[in-house]
């Protein structure tokens, strides 16, 4: 994989009002536009398990600030094995796009005051909010839960958590109340 200069902007006080970085150079030092910035494939044998991880399922990155250059997204996967789920964690500000490739993974969260699980299938996409602790989970007793990631920041943040309730890392959170067992 060829390597690039790149710049990362400062981040502004309004997203919506945000411009394109603009590289210092291009393509191996060369000056140019950052609209000609060159185009990065990433095979599957330089994907990257040296990220965050959580408890019960392995994620690997693929695209990313660190591995691509890229400025705004986070992409890459992960696999939960037959009958295991990961622990409970969230992704701080950033916002998840999830497709399933292959298995029938549940997605479980809390709103309203209870838990609540997405059953997802092959050519499902699913979409976790920003700070939004879940968990995924795969019932399955023979078959991979396997999936494609996307997020909205160009490194991966995980926090992991002790549980649905647990508010640790999310702004203003405060406490909630927890059910009663």
């Amino acid at each position: 994989m060829a390597t690039t200069d790149r710049t990362t902007p400062a981040t502004p006080a309004d997203p919506s009002t945000a411009t394109p970085a603009v590289p210092a150079t291009g393509p191996e030092g060369l000056s140019g536009a950052y609209w000609r910035r060159p185009l990065v494939r990433s095979r599957q044998d330089e994907r990257c398990d040296d990220t965050p991880q959580t408890s019960g399922m392995r994620r690997f990155a693929a695209i990313s600030g660190g591995l691509t250059g890229s400025q705004h997204l986070w992409m890459g996967g992960n696999t939960v094995r037959p009958g295991e789920a990961s622990d409970d964690h969230h992704h701080g500000p950033a916002d998840s796009g999830i497709y399933i490739v292959s298995g029938h993974p549940r997605f479980t969260f809390v709103v309203d005051g209870r838990e609540e699980s997405v059953d997802a299938a092959p050519g499902d996409f699913v979409y976790v909010p920003a700070y939004v602790p879940h968990r995924e989970e795969n019932p399955s007793a023979d078959e991979d839960a396997v999936v494609v990631l996307a997020r909205s920041t160009p490194e991966e943040i995980v926090v992991n958590l002790r549980d649905l309730w647990d508010t640790t890392g999310i702004p203003d959170a405060g406490d909630e109340a927890r059910p009663v067992a």
